[in-house]
């Protein structure tokens, strides 16, 4: 069995705290054969048996042993994939063209040569991160999604009955507070439509949970239905992202008794439809987004429990 990471260049990633590169370096101590993948080296045929030219690897960890200190690609293997192997789809999004291109390429792998790839293709397809999370308005927050002028106003009507003042606004596919904007209801309108000319269709709008600038955001990582750590991110002071890139601080904590009853419930409702590994941020009492694509921050997360989380994802692999 070879665990193969499909990943974006070296040179595009921040190698110190990739939570991909911290899976595949610490599968490798553990004694497990294991490869990188890079885009420019991804192709399938159908006139003979699927192989994929690979990468060997060397790396290091921190003296914390969670961040990474390098990691630099060695030689290259061709290798004929089988049933045993597993893919592991580690492609930054956007969910754009590009990414949907690689969806049905690993698919066509997976039913050519019995392989897993985690997340499997189909699921990542159907699962939008953000959709996901808002179908139950039990476990998510009020929200609007679409580009229709009319049926934004209407939302923002029946916000500002329930008292809300501000809203937030951002793309449907995007990633890591890319295209979020804080907004006041006055000015709504003309941001929305704005947002839906720039980004070229549905823009998500949900009113904006003042909680986060003080009680922060939890990050949840889950496999095969169950937790294996959380953390709380809290925004800088004056910040309304609790996004670790841009200065939040963050540390160990356990969920809620509510929090986590609702997370292992969605959890588990995507494990029994094969999606393995996700990751939730939680905003207030609600859900607000279920990573599938990449799920991340495997690097902090460890690194607050002082315990490399990457190792139960190994060890879900073994048993």
């Amino acid at each position: 069995m070879a665990h193969i990471f499909f990943i974006d260049p070296l040179e595009k990633l921040n190698i110190k705290k990739d939570s991909t590169l911290m899976m595949a370096l610490t599968f490798q101590q553990m004694g497990i054969e294991t490869y990188l993948l890079f885009e420019d080296d991804f192709f399938i045929t159908n006139d003979q048996p699927a192989k994929l030219s690979l990468f060997e690897f060397e790396g290091q960890f921190k003296e914390d042993g969670y961040y990474l200190a390098s990691m630099v690609k060695k030689s290259s293997v061709v290798k004929i994939i089988d049933k045993a192997d597993i893919i592991h789809m580690r492609i930054d999004p956007p969910y754009d063209s590009r990414y949907q291109r690689y969806l049905w390429m690993l698919d066509f792998i997976q039913n050519q040569t019995g392989c897993e790839v985690l997340n499997t293709p189909l699921k990542i397809m159907k699962y939008n991160e953000k959709l996901v999370a808002y179908k139950d308005l039990s476990h998510s927050h009020e929200s609007y999604i679409g580009s229709s002028e009319k049926g934004f106003l209407s939302f923002l009507e029946r916000m500002k009955l329930k008292g809300h003042e501000e809203v937030i606004l951002k793309p449907l596919d995007l990633y890591s507070g890319i295209g979020v904007e804080k907004v006041s209801l006055s000015l709504a309108r003309d941001k929305f439509m704005a947002k839906v000319e720039e980004f070229h269709g549905a823009i998500v709008c949900q009113p904006f949970v003042k909680e986060v600038q003080t009680a922060g955001e939890y990050r949840s990582v889950y496999m095969d239905g169950e937790e294996i750590g959380s953390i709380l991110k809290t925004p800088p002071k004056g910040a309304f992202l609790a996004n670790i890139a841009q200065g939040a601080e963050f540390k160990k904590v356990d969920l809620p008794e509510n929090i986590k009853e609702m997370c292992d419930n969605v959890a588990r409702d995507l494990f029994e439809d094969g999606v393995r590994l996700l990751a939730f941020d939680i905003l207030g009492e609600g859900i607000n987004e279920v990573n599938i694509t990449c799920p991340g921050l495997f690097v902090e997360v460890s690194y607050a429990f002082n315990k490399n989380i990457c190792k139960v994802i190994a060890s879900k692999f073994q048993s």
